[in-house]
Parts: structure tokens; C-alpha cells; sequence
């Protein structure tokens, strides 16, 4: 919250003095180590709190009417969870991170861009990406085959919690890996930009995962967001609801579910 207030308050001089903090430790980002590292802390960090809230929530009452899956996720689940998720980002992700890091070769200007710069790249970004997502899990659940060697894995999650986000088979990690890289490419995001949109992405599928509904959620201000009560359903009932940020496009598709979620209260 500090930061998201120094990004609308702060404006162009907070950027640029972010910017160049970066920009001195430039050669640290092209390394390949390091961005798999970054981006797999950054996902165990920000789940770190819905974890807490799992440990707490059996036992303090007003947290359990904010929890809209059935089941609490223990400490043992988490941990597995994350340990599967970290030998995928050894074994695929990071192969696939240094090969776009030398295909990319990427540029870093001096300057900063500008907060209104920053935050249009950074959008288009999400709706690029959202659209490749509609349009790849829409296909990934109609075909048989690819469901069952792509997508199942992730599906056995139904009670979802935030890390299983990215608790996915390694062809379907490396895909949404391929499917940001491919967004920020598409825009030709500043790499302030960029970077701002993968954390952007990864709050975002956190969230989406967490399974609670807080009256604080992005949803509950912008409802052109799903959040976790829409996504939560597309788990419990493997179909619908297959873009990851919009509602749009699961509105023109028809392909959206008007239905409850909270299976505490209808069983």
C-alpha cells in the first residue's frame, strides 16, 4: 500500500528514483538466475498473508464469513505446494527464462517512463494477456487431450488457495510464462513497465486464487475484475469463467457463470 501510494502521489519522481536503483544494478537483470529467483520470491511472498489467514481463520470467527471455499488449507499443503512449484521453475522455467533473455537482449534507457507511460504499458499488458489466456483456456478445456496432459494438474486444486496459482503442469507454467513475455513484447513495454506488469500478474493470480473475498478486494471496487469468488467457481465446476483478470470477454463468449460460489453456505 506505501508503494502504490508513492506511485500516485509520487508520481514521475518516484519512478525515476526507482528507476535508477535498477538501472545501476542493470546487469543483475540479465540474469536468468536471478529473475527465477525473483519471480518465484515474489509469488511466495505475496501468498505468505492468505497463508497466515489459513492458519488463524479456524480460529478467530469474522475471518471464516470472508472464506469462500469449503476446506481450510494446512501448513503440510502449503509446503508441498511449494516445493512442487520450485523444482518446475528449476527444471523448466528457468531454461526457458535464459533463452528469452539472449533471444530478447533487452534495452535499458536511462530515463524513466513516465507514471501516465508506465501505467498505459502496463495495462494494454493485461489485456493483451487476458485475451491470450481466454483464448488458450477456452481451447485447453475443449480438447480432451490437452486437458488431460496440460491442464488437469492445476484442476486438482477445486478448494483453490493463493500459492496454487502456480501449482501447474510444467507445459502450462512455461506457457503463461511464454503467454507475459509474449504480452510485454507485443506493447514494447520500458522495462520498468514490464516489470511493474509481472508483479501486477502475479498479485493478481494470487488473488484470484486465494479464496477469500475480503470487502477490500480489487473486484469490489472495478467490477470488470473477476476475483476469487469468479474464478473459485471455474474450480468447482471445470467450466466457465476462463479469463483470468476481465469479465469481458466470458460476457461475449457466453461462457460466464452466474452462479454461488460460496459452497460453505450451499451444502
Amino acid at each position: 500500500m506505501i508503494v502504490l501510494f508513492l506511485l500516485v502521489f509520487g508520481g514521475d519522481t518516484f519512478l525515476q528514483w526507482i528507476w535508477d536503483l535498477i538501472y545501476a544494478e542493470r546487469h543483475v537483470l540479465r540474469s536468468p538466475l536471478f529473475c527465477v529467483c525473483a519471480a518465484f520470491s515474489t509469488h511466495l511472498i505475496l501468498s505468505a498473508p492468505f497463508m497466515l489467514l489459513d492458519v488463524f481463520s479456524p480460529h478467530v470467527g469474522w475471518l471464516q464469513k470472508y472464506r469462500i471455499r469449503r476446506e481450510v488449507v494446512g501448513l503440510h499443503q502449503w509446503f508441498q505446494c511449494a516445493a512442487r512449484i520450485l523444482r518446475k521453475y528449476v527444471v523448466g522455467v528457468l531454461p526457458l527464462t535464459a533463452l528469452f533473455l539472449w533471444v530478447r537482449r533487452t534495452q535499458f534507457p536511462e530515463s524513466a517512463p513516465s507514471y501516465f507511460h508506465a501505467f498505459r504499458e502496463c495495462v494494454s499488458c493485461m489485456l493483451i494477456f487476458d485475451t491470450l489466456f481466454f483464448v488458450c483456456h477456452y481451447t485447453i478445456h475443449k480438447i480432451p487431450w490437452l486437458y488431460n496432459n496440460v491442464h488437469h494438474i492445476h484442476h486438482l486444486n477445486r478448494d483453490t488457495f493463493a500459492l496454487a496459482a502456480q501449482d501447474s503442469s510444467i507445459s502450462e507454467l512455461l506457457s503463461l510464462q511464454t503467454l507475459a513475455f509474449i504480452s510485454a513484447m507485443l506493447v514494447g513495454c520500458h522495462p520498468l513497465s514490464e516489470i511493474l506488469f509481472h508483479l501486477v500478474n502475479t498479485w493478481m493470480a494470487v488473488e484470484d486464487h486465494c479464496g477469500y473475498d475480503f470487502p477490500w478486494a480489487l473486484h469490489r471496487f472495478l467490477p470488470c475484475f473477476g476475483g476469487p469468488p469468479h474464478h473459485l467457481a471455474h474450480h468447482q465446476h471445470f467450466k466457465g469463467n476462463f479469463a483470468p483478470y476481465f469479465r469481458h470477454w466470458d460476457y461475449i463468449f457466453g461462457t460466464s457463470l452466474h452462479i454461488s460460489v460460496n459452497e460453505k453456505d450451499n451444502k
